[in-house]
């Protein structure tokens, strides 16, 4: 028998995603994955363009990959680059839109934005994301949102397709940027940890791999600990998370910090190695080349 009924499914929401680096390029494509319409831009063209491939219709504007979408989904480096962005593409922007907040950008510069976002009409969600390449490659990332409980069930798809776990802080603007600092605290000094251990391993002339098998399987081994490590003996610094990254999230966690009466000084040591690893000339590459920051130099006639 054939219904006449109208289908009252809804139709899936079409997103902008502004910013196709590393993390955004690989969101777009679970978006993509996920039956979700995907507009994407970035301010380096050519970064955005291999998502045509995979479906997306790539802008050479913001105002372009904005005007008529439901969801803008923002990926990008830090508080002034997606204000640049917002600003870029507010005559494609309408009010009622979603602004999905998804770049990492500290406590100063998330209140900035819900502002900026009111002015544009917009609805603001904070939206940061944990996670790195892989999980975003999987849609398998931990989102933390803040914003209203009104547009949930809107912007659902678009979190079920990036994330495996969606995590709602409340509705206070900044909620789930405070969140995404504290755990950020987390993994930076963990990866600082695993690079000083595999630095004094070599100062000591202790064979990294028996280390790693010494944790292999008991309660202070990690799956983290054992993956960085193996990237890094193999010699594969193919950022996953690029350190001057790494380096720019500790400085905004160190802010909090500060402005919150909390001294950390595991995380002030984290910022002085990315630093020097940065200066090295690492900062492109994964953050695991933390690692070189605290190598023992070589002696002469080494």
């Amino acid at each position: 028998m054939t219904s006449n009924a109208a289908d009252t499914t809804p139709k899936p929401p079409v997103v902008a995603v502004l910013g196709t680096g590393i993390m955004g390029a690989a969101m777009a494509r679970s978006l993509l994955r996920s039956g979700i319409e995907v507009r994407a831009w970035n301010r380096t063209t050519a970064k955005a363009a291999p998502l045509a491939a995979d479906g997306a219709t790539v802008t050479d504007t913001a105002e372009e990959a904005v005007r008529g979408t439901d969801v803008v989904l923002t990926m990008l480096k830090d508080g002034p680059t997606v204000t640049a962005a917002l600003t870029a593409a507010s005559a494609g922007l309408r009010p009622g839109q979603i602004l999905l907040q998804s770049s990492t950008v500290g406590l100063e510069a998330a209140d900035a934005l819900g502002r900026r976002a009111a002015e544009l009409g917009l609805v603001h969600l904070d939206a940061p994301v944990s996670g790195t390449r892989q999980p975003a490659e999987e849609g398998a990332l931990t989102v933390f949102v803040a914003g209203p409980s009104a547009v949930r069930a809107r912007v659902e798809p678009v979190l079920d397709a990036i994330g495996r776990r969606t995590v709602w802080v409340g509705e206070e603007p900044g909620a789930a940027t405070r969140l995404k600092l504290v755990a950020n605290t987390w993994v930076i000094n963990l990866v600082n940890n695993i690079a000083e251990c595999l630095d004094l391993a070599q100062g000591l002339g202790v064979d990294p791999r028996i280390f790693l098998d010494a944790m292999k399987g008991g309660p202070l081994d990690s799956g983290y600990l054992q993956g960085k490590s193996a990237a890094l003996l193999a010699g594969d610094l193919t950022p996953s998370f690029t350190l001057s990254n790494a380096l720019k999230d500790t400085r905004l966690i160190l802010d909090a910090a500060r402005a919150s009466g909390v001294r950390l000084d595991l995380v002030e040591a984290s910022a002085d190695r990315f630093a020097r690893a940065e200066a090295a000339g690492h900062g492109a590459e994964d953050m695991i080349a933390t690692y070189y920051a605290g190598r023992a130099p070589e002696r002469d006639g080494d």
